[in-house]
């Protein structure tokens, strides 16, 4: 459920050159289009969303790679 609605946060906010349906859980976010600046806007989009705040610890390129990283920190911060 968290892939899904990450998904769908991607859809909304994420402008990615390919269409995120189309994409893996584990496909490369940055090499479909992601940039630092969008993902700044993902950042805050997933925080409103889920309520949570993102620690410094996981503000790095690793956490944003994929959905599947993505899912695996927001479950970490909710749990």
């Amino acid at each position: 459920m968290v892939h899904d609605q990450i998904r769908e946060i991607l859809a909304t906010h994420g402008r990615l050159a390919s269409d995120v349906s189309e994409l893996d859980n584990d496909s490369d976010l940055y090499q479909a289009g992601l940039t630092s600046l969008i993902t700044v806007n993902l950042l805050l989009a997933i925080e409103d969303h889920f309520d949570v705040e993102f620690p410094d610890d996981l503000l790095s390129r690793r956490t944003f790679q994929s959905i599947d990283a993505l899912a695996d920190a927001v479950t970490g911060l909710v749990d």
